[in-house]
């Protein structure tokens, strides 16, 4: 029997590509399993052994890349087709110099060195794009975050330039507040950059996550938004489609189609908005998978968000993006710190119906670290309260232990 990787030809040139994933969480994981189920060749980079990605890829480097050294290093040993970037905690500056050689980085160099700093691309939004954003100010010491607080006024938000799954931000009520914001937003900014952003407050309702795909030679798609809840500035539960009035919706999709053209390139961006009584405000965006996009692994969609990046990526074409079922994800977290997780309640989520689960695998835990996720759905004429709540009850079934 012949095993060899799958290769799709295209005009007699094949298809196979080699891809450079630098990150490797759960995230990456679930795109390196849509990358294997057609084919396609992955190298998993982190800054540890065994991250999940790594489980499933087909090689792995462990390097810092905020070593432009490094990052140039591995580049030319694999000599990639794609450059994936997961994280923010990268010397993007060096993927202009890939783009040069001949290289896609995803969804562009631009689209890269923007996004990982929230600087960056909220001048984009804001002052060139002229998209509707909270007011905001940035600060790289204690007292410009003093003078920054002062002038766009109390409760504000701060947080790093480059962070993840809301490392280091937090929120400022009173002026006893801003010493520990600063100490806590430089304990979780990612990166070598000591700089935070402080955001006035936005009086929203909610808040939603719009999945947007842009293809080479293929009009811009979105999925339908997401909902979520927050603590800790990180994600809770996610829910698809959250309830939006058909008005903001068509805004949300103008912003996010505006700032994704800007930044140019093909994949899936998660664009971040506030809803609010006045209107849509533009948050932020990332430009890979979204970590409350991984609701739609409840089969919410004819294509899931991983599914949808790596298409965009290889130029296949993607006709329409459908809603198949509302579906809700409910994270599972540690509480302890771990060199050796065990999970037990599996089987309890198991033998629930419309039921699902991923445990990512992470060789080490620690508290409010994401360690699973549970994933329900139900009908369409269902009541998405309904779906959320029993994500969230049965992620309390699953324990990590020490």
């Amino acid at each position: 029997m012949n095993l060899l990787p799958l290769k799709l030809q295209n005009n007699n040139t094949t298809m196979q590509k080699k891809i450079l994933l630098l990150g490797s969480g759960e995230l990456g994981k679930e795109f390196v399993i849509a990358a294997q189920r057609i084919g396609q060749k992955v190298i998993a980079v982190d800054s540890y052994e065994n991250a999940p990605a790594m489980q499933v890829a087909h090689g792995f480097e462990v390097i810092n890349m905020l070593d432009g050294a490094e990052l140039d290093r591995i580049v030319a040993k694999h000599q990639p087709d794609f450059i994936v970037p997961e994280i923010e905690a990268i010397r993007t500056e060096r993927f202009y110099d890939y783009e040069k050689q001949g290289i896609t980085v995803v969804p562009s160099a631009k689209a890269a060195n923007f996004t990982m700093n929230r600087k960056a691309i909220r001048d984009l939004a804001a002052k060139d794009l002229g998209l509707r954003t909270a007011n905001y100010r940035y600060a790289t010491t204690k007292a410009e975050l003093e003078n920054a607080v002062a002038e766009v006024g109390m409760p504000c938000v701060v947080k790093p330039l480059m962070s993840s799954s809301g490392k280091g931000q937090s929120t400022i009520k009173t002026h006893e507040d801003i010493e520990k914001a600063w100490n806590y937003a430089v304990e979780g900014s990612r990166g070598d950059i000591i700089e935070v952003i402080v955001e006035a407050f936005v009086n929203f309702h909610s808040e939603i996550t719009l999945l947007t795909v842009t293809q080479n030679n293929h009009p811009t798609l979105f999925c339908a938004p997401i909902g979520h809840r927050q603590e800790r500035g990180d994600y809770q539960e996610s829910w698809q489609p959250a309830r939006v009035s058909e008005k903001d919706i068509l805004e949300a999709q103008d912003m996010a189609r505006k700032v994704t053209e800007a930044l140019g390139g093909a994949g899936l961006f998660g664009v971040e908005f506030f809803l609010t009584d006045e209107g849509v405000y533009f948050s932020e965006l990332s430009p890979r998978p979204h970590d409350t996009g991984m609701v739609t692994l409840a089969k919410t969609q004819n294509f899931n968000e991983f599914e949808l990046h790596l298409r965009a990526i290889l130029s296949i074409p993607i006709p329409e993006i459908t809603l198949e079922r509302i579906g809700a994800s409910a994270v599972v977290l540690a509480s302890e710190n771990s060199n050796n997780p065990t999970y037990t309640g599996i089987e309890k989520v198991a033998s629930l119906s419309k039921t699902d689960f991923r445990i990512f695998g992470k060789p080490t835990s620690r508290p409010y670290r994401r360690m699973g996720v549970v994933l329900t759905n139900d009908t369409l004429d269902t009541p998405i309260e309904e779906v959320v709540e029993k994500a969230k009850k049965t992620a309390t079934l699953v324990t990590v232990n020490p």
